[in-house]
């Protein structure tokens, strides 16, 4: 199947848009990928290595959920919503920061979904090996709790 760019998916904007592309999506499970380097969307985040310092993992684990999110509400005519990341356990890294030139497979497999809040464990590869792994909680709110949080000064 063909899809579009993991942008598409996301309510987030340049240069907060920190995954590229997307390789699978079903009722389970999100693949997306980055590469690490100069040239690409990561670019303003690398560190005097030219490295992504593995704290951005998170984020990158979450935006795959969000592309999950947005992919799913797509399928249902909804445009992509702001979601939440309320957390995160067992986050785990054997790498300080994701080197450069590295291609990030970022893996989110749904663990659980109740109406708004949901979780998943995530990870990411680096040629075929876990290099990070996590368990994140998210919440969608809806427009009412949105506005009261942001009033009218949305992202996005």
């Amino acid at each position: 199947m063909q899809y579009h760019l993991a942008s598409y998916y996301l309510p987030h904007e340049k240069p907060m848009v920190m995954i590229e592309k997307v390789h699978f999506v079903d009722e389970q499970q999100c693949i997306c990928s980055v590469e690490v380097n100069k040239q690409g969307i990561l670019s303003p985040f690398l560190n005097e290595d030219d490295a992504l310092p593995n704290f951005y993992a998170i984020e990158l684990m979450a935006q795959t959920i969000g592309v999950w999110n947005g992919y799913h509400g797509m399928v249902n005519y909804q445009k992509p919503t702001l979601g939440m990341l309320l957390g995160g356990r067992a986050i785990k890294s054997t790498l300080n920061a994701f080197p450069y030139n590295s291609h990030l497979m970022i893996h989110a497999d749904l663990v659980l979904n109740d109406a708004k809040l949901a979780n998943f464990e995530c990870k990411i590869t680096i040629n075929q090996q876990i290099v990070t792994t996590g368990k994140l909680n998210v919440y969608e709110p809806d427009e009412c709790e949105l506005d009261n949080l942001f009033g009218q000064q949305r992202f996005g």
